[in-house]
């Protein structure tokens, strides 16, 4: 018990202006045989119930208090993308809310708020009453209200947890307050239910022709499958689906293979687009081991998640949210370090740490796309790893945002700390040099060129009347042919990138739609490089 009391206190060590438990007089009325509770005992009862009222009692004592409801839940899962709040959560950090609204038999608590400098954010559960039948929630709107009236849009993300019983998730936003204090309404509006959906078809993995199926049941019509055979034993299934009911959505169509031992095959890489075809299609592309599709047995589903139904009902709640805490251990800092070797006088402008999160503000005179893939921040040699946001922002700024694991934000401002970008990819545009494909068939054929001392080998062919148009370069300093296209008269005729960025090396493929030329003279108009081993280390110099 001692132990268990040690370990309460240690996670309620946040100031929350709550008023716990006196540990030490409850258990030491626990060992004369009597719970008090502001000085008043239980009734005198038979021994066995009296040890299950003083066990029960102890418990409700302390599931009252917000801390100890908020150290009952396990929010790693759902935020092992967003480090810094678990980090924050371990530290005993963020603003206790617990505030409950009820409808359409789910109830929907937030239990913790962190706002600072960077962000807002709110952990909350959804728990569902006894007639749920099991089916996936959503939200078709979830945003906060300022007292003024304007909406703020954010994301919102759940996921079931089977033990509890309830989903668990969290709204974020970067719409940051501009006082300590600040009167928002979350509003969740317009619940709908989701099923996830699934079809055997018929594919067969060994015939390269376009594979058409006739689902025409729960809101899709037709399934369209081609076949690309891909290096290193890989086969790569572009699928179009139309749709009778806009309510599937178009994020979860795809197509899943179950070997011999029911078991689903990963995919390994799969990609989404939206909608891009002349009939309303959408477009999901999937790459997988050739071998794995062929194995004997092997069957296939079309798998898709659809909005059964949505609720016209707003869960919607006042939350007084304050800087206060975060805000002890928080600073920025204006730092205008040039950049030198990035183009378009691009610089770090500016640094804000908070005890979950250190933003980067990069600034250029002339837009141009930051070169570098991957980002960190080394903090005394601790890495924190970095991803871009802010992308509806200014255009002549980048946000890199990196996720607080494991460290105190304070300890920050004694600590040397280097800006780390690696993995160096640069967009470059085409020459005037064009690549001369004649006999165009059906058959495929080949031709080689190069561009800037890069060679290029150049596979086209014709399937379901259209031309498609692959090219693979030898050299992995090459990073990919971006897009290509030929001229009538003055006027550029793009061919429709495919793969979306899904193959492992510089492969692309270009269509050409409704094509029937037998010769064509097309040119590169982007192409890009890559220098794996390309390192930029900035020290940052910064202070309260």
């Amino acid at each position: 018990m001692e132990r268990i009391e040690k370990k309460l206190k240690k996670e309620m060590n946040a100031d929350h202006n709550i008023k716990y438990p006196d540990f030490e007089q409850m258990w030491n009325s626990i060992q004369q045989d009597e719970l008090k509770m502001v000085d008043e005992p239980i009734e005198v009862l038979p021994r066995k119930r009296k040890r299950f009222v003083l066990v029960a009692g102890l418990a409700v004592a302390l599931m009252a208090t917000p801390v100890y409801a908020a150290l009952n839940y396990d929010w790693s899962t759902i935020l092992s993308y967003r480090a810094g709040i678990q980090s924050a959560l371990d530290q005993g950090l963020g603003q206790t809310i617990e505030q409950s609204v009820t409808k359409d038999g789910f109830t929907l608590t937030v239990h913790t708020a962190f706002i600072d400098d960077n962000r807002t954010f709110l952990l909350y559960s959804l728990k569902p009453d006894a007639s749920w039948d099991g089916e996936d929630i959503g939200f078709e709107h979830t945003r906060l209200k300022d007292s003024k009236g304007n909406f703020i849009e954010g994301n919102y993300t759940h996921s079931w947890n089977e033990e509890l019983g309830t989903f668990q998730g969290y709204f974020e936003t970067d719409w940051v307050a501009e006082g300590q204090m600040t009167d928002v309404e979350l509003m969740m509006e317009n619940i709908q239910f989701i099923s996830d959906k699934k079809y055997s078809i018929d594919y067969n993995p060994n015939d390269l022709t376009t594979q058409v199926f006739p689902i025409q049941k729960d809101g899709v019509d037709t399934v369209s499958i081609q076949s690309f055979a891909q290096d290193e034993g890989k086969i790569l299934l572009k699928t179009a689906v139309t749709l009778t009911d806009l309510k599937v959505r178009n994020t979860g169509i795809f197509i899943e293979a179950i070997n011999n031992t029911n078991h689903s095959i990963e995919t390994g890489k799969r990609s989404f687009m939206g909608k891009q075809g002349a009939k309303g299609e959408y477009f999901s592309q999937q790459l997988f081991e050739s071998e794995a599709l062929q194995e004997e047995g092997t069957k296939f589903e079309i798998s898709y998640n659809r909005i059964l139904e949505t609720k016209e009902s707003t869960w919607n709640m006042q939350l007084n949210l304050s800087k206060k805490q975060l805000e002890n251990t928080s600073f920025k800092k204006v730092l205008d370090i040039p950049i030198d070797n990035v183009p378009g006088g691009t610089k770090i402008h500016e640094m804000t740490v908070t005890p979950t999160q250190v933003r980067l503000i990069l600034t250029q005179e002339k837009y141009e796309t930051f070169p570098y893939m991957d980002y960190q921040l080394d903090v005394g040699g601790t890495l924190l790893t970095g991803y871009i946001s802010g992308e509806d922002g200014n255009p002549n700024e980048t946000e890199l945002r990196f996720e607080i694991n494991g460290l105190n934000a304070a300890s920050l401002e004694n600590q040397s700390l280097t800006f780390v970008a690696k993995n160096r990819v640069e967009g470059l545009y085409g020459d005037d040099n064009s690549i001369q494909l004649t006999n165009i068939s059906a058959k495929p054929q080949s031709v080689t060129s190069n561009i800037a001392g890069y060679p290029i080998s150049w596979t086209y062919y014709i399937k379901d009347n259209n031309l498609y148009v692959e090219s693979l370069s030898p050299d992995p300093g090459f990073a990919g042919v971006n897009q290509t296209y030929y001229l009538e008269g003055k006027e550029k005729i793009y061919g429709t990138p495919e793969f979306m960025g899904i193959l492992e090396n510089n492969k692309r493929m270009d269509v050409y739609e409704n094509f029937d030329k037998k010769e064509l003279e097309i040119l590169i108009y982007k192409y890009l490089t890559n220098k794996a081993n390309d390192e930029l280390r900035i020290p940052l110099t910064f202070g309260k």
